[in-house]
């Protein structure tokens, strides 16, 4: 199965391709990115920025699932409603192109990659990097995001 696990944003959007197969103990990332958007350009060209990159990395890796992080609610008004546009073009292009569509909160996520659903963020980057095949030098919040989202749509959808 191959999952893609998005960390929504519309400044920097946290991407990354998750694979397992069956007998395989850890998933292996296939391909993780931050995807950036210049503060330049009007929120709705971002937006269209944001939904071609989504088109193409489906295009390119066909992952089967969707798994997306929830928002959480914050004080700042503009930006959850902005994160919420940004995951709306994000659910439209993935449901468009046949994806199932799974929605993890962020104490889902830190259940799945830690085993507390109240880790912190260093927690959950250190597990991230212990759960799955990847390049230890990977920095990013970013990416480390999309991949612990991935991670947890593989622990809910292969029960």
């Amino acid at each position: 199965m191959i999952i893609l696990g998005i960390d929504p944003g519309y400044e920097r959007l946290g991407i990354a391709i998750l694979e397992k197969n069956k007998g395989d103990k850890k998933e292996r990332v296939i391909c993780s990115e931050c995807f950036k958007t210049s503060t330049k350009l009007e929120f709705s060209e971002r937006l269209l920025l944001i939904g071609n990159k989504v088109e193409e990395i489906i295009i390119e890796y066909k992952p089967e699932v969707l798994s997306i992080e929830t928002l959480f609610l914050t004080t700042n008004q503009k930006t959850v409603m902005k994160v919420s546009e940004v995951r709306g073009a994000i659910i439209y292009q993935a449901v468009k192109m046949g994806l199932q569509i799974f929605e993890a909160s962020p104490p889902a996520i830190k259940m799945a990659t830690t085993g507390y659903g109240k880790a912190d963020k260093i927690q959950v980057m250190k597990m991230v990097k212990m759960l799955v095949e990847i390049d230890q030098n990977k920095k990013s919040d970013d990416e480390l995001d999309a991949i612990a989202v991935a991670i947890t749509g593989f622990a809910n959808l292969l029960k």
